[in-house]
């Protein structure tokens, strides 16, 4: 596994002959997703004059073409997710920086990178933040992050504020069957049919997303299905992986897996019942006999309860580990776990049909502001006051909602999962500690709570994606100011 180096990008401006150490903190992250998706388009991926001029003569998309001519819409990988938001917090940070004699407290940038992948930026400035807090003596008192916010629908008027952030797990499936040659595939069980049921079952399930009355929620996604055969033979594959983007709101770890696990059994008896099925319609087509030792029974179970099993056999789980630490030569985090996982498997004696549900890189926080705490009551009704005066004045409508509903940086500000939640999640994440650590009790003691007041623009990720400039450069950077001032001196 190769690690890389974070390097965030911190900047503080201090209000002069003040005795308050409040401090708002500003943050957006630097990077963004690469520029595959534009095709031959490539070369001007970053030129918005000649995108605008490109989507100006779109005749598939009316809507985007009478954007592209308006000249109100910026271009470009970046426009939206999240150059704009820099932009933004750099202008404001700018201008309290030629105010300090009136400012009463101090306002703190962060521009961080690795947003788009596993967040390790975020978390290394979690730990530069306590730093901050004692050496500079800093009362940290409000986090505003400016990611993207779009229309949630065909139509939408509405300009979005959210008061937490979605978390995110990603549940991974390692799949165990019994080979066979193709020619006797009846009598294994195939772990790409497992797969397969697994994926029909939980992919795109709204059964098993959250209900949030008011918030965009969203189902399960398959990120991420294939077999463990890097080239062509005739013995059916031995193992698959499979795994999936899965969004939390409120519901706590042990209930998701829960639920999971028996989609998982559900479908391991669906399978279990088709292969008996068509092997007694082989035997009555062939008027072969039944065999006596064929069953299609599959195990199904977590990491920790796997690893609990392995330890009663005398399987030392810790030096099998170290040894893919040491030498595995991937780098993707998530294929690392399944590596982790596999290798208890070959010295499993049992070899038994299985399939191993566990956690892999990212685990995302989820939080928001609570009305029941008094802090966080009174920066939702700062907020509110806010907002109605920002709808007076730029005739602006804007819509409050608690969870952001694509994945943010400010989920790792603070932490709401107890401390059963968050061993859980360690005993069914294999190496969290040197994969993925994350500084849960440097995120804990910062309890630092989090808005998004984002840009506004379209189609993120998308060779479209584009900026909405008046409101994004004129009507936020006023909101974002008007914000930090009632917070800096609020008592």
């Amino acid at each position: 596994m190769t690690d890389y180096i974070v390097k965030n990008v911190f900047a503080l401006v201090k209000g002069e002959n003040t005795s308050s150490n409040k401090t708002v903190v500003y943050h957006s992250h630097m990077d963004t997703v690469g520029i595959k998706d534009f095709g031959f388009l490539k070369k001007c991926a970053f030129d918005s004059k000649k995108l605008s001029q490109h989507f100006a003569t779109f005749s598939q998309d009316e809507v985007l073409r009478e954007e592209a001519e308006s000249g109100d819409w910026l271009f470009g990988r970046g426009s939206v997710d999240m150059k704009s938001g820099i932009a933004v917090h750099l202008m404001n940070l700018f201008l309290f920086s030629e105010q300090i004699e009136e400012l009463n407290g101090n306002v703190l940038l962060l521009l961080n990178p690795a947003e788009e992948n596993d967040h390790s930026g975020i978390m290394e400035a979690v730990r530069e933040f306590q730093r901050l807090e004692e050496e500079e003596s800093l009362e940290l008192s409000l986090a505003i992050n400016n990611d993207y916010t779009t229309a949630l629908y065909d139509n939408d008027p509405n300009r979005y504020i959210y008061t937490g952030s979605a978390g995110k797990i990603l549940p991974c499936f390692s799949i165990f069957g019994r080979e066979a040659h193709v020619g006797e595939t009846l009598s294994g069980i195939d772990p790409t049919f497992i797969s397969s049921e697994l994926n029909r079952r939980i992919n795109y399930n709204m059964n098993l997303t959250e209900r949030m009355e008011g918030e965009l929620v969203l189902p399960p996604t398959c990120l991420y299905q294939r077999d463990n055969k890097d080239s062509y033979n005739v013995q059916t594959a031995l193992s698959s992986r499979l795994y999936f983007n899965y969004f939390i709101y409120k519901e706590s770890l042990k209930n998701i897996l829960d639920a999971l696990l028996k989609e998982t059994k559900t479908a391991c008896e669906e399978v279990k019942n088709h292969m008996k099925d068509q092997h007694r319609n082989f035997l009555a087509y062939t008027h072969m006999p039944a065999s006596e030792h064929l069953d299609w029974e599959i195990e199904v179970m977590t990491l920790k309860e796997y690893c609990l099993r392995l330890e009663k056999k005398g399987i030392h789980l810790s030096p099998l580990w170290d040894e893919i630490l040491k030498n595995s030569d991937t780098t993707d985090k998530r294929e690392l776990c399944f590596e982790l996982v596999e290798r208890l498997y070959e010295e499993d004696p049992d070899k038994k049909a299985m399939v191993i549900l566990f956690l892999a890189p990212p685990f995302i926080p989820h939080n928001h502001l609570d009305e029941d705490i008094r802090i966080e009551k009174e920066i939702l009704d700062l907020l509110q006051e806010t907002i109605e005066e920002a709808e007076r004045e730029f005739g602006e409508t804007f819509v409050m909602k608690r969870f952001f509903p694509f994945l943010s940086d400010s989920s790792f500000l603070s932490l709401k999962e107890t401390g059963e939640e968050a061993n859980y999640l360690t005993e069914n994440f294999p190496k969290m500690e040197k994969i993925y650590p994350i500084p849960m009790q440097t995120i804990q003691k910062l309890n630092l709570p989090a808005i998004n007041l984002g840009v506004y623009g379209k189609d993120a990720h998308k060779r479209s994606e584009r900026l909405f400039k008046p409101y994004s450069f004129n009507t936020l950077p006023d909101l974002i100011q008007k914000v930090t001032l009632k917070m800096l001196n609020h008592e």
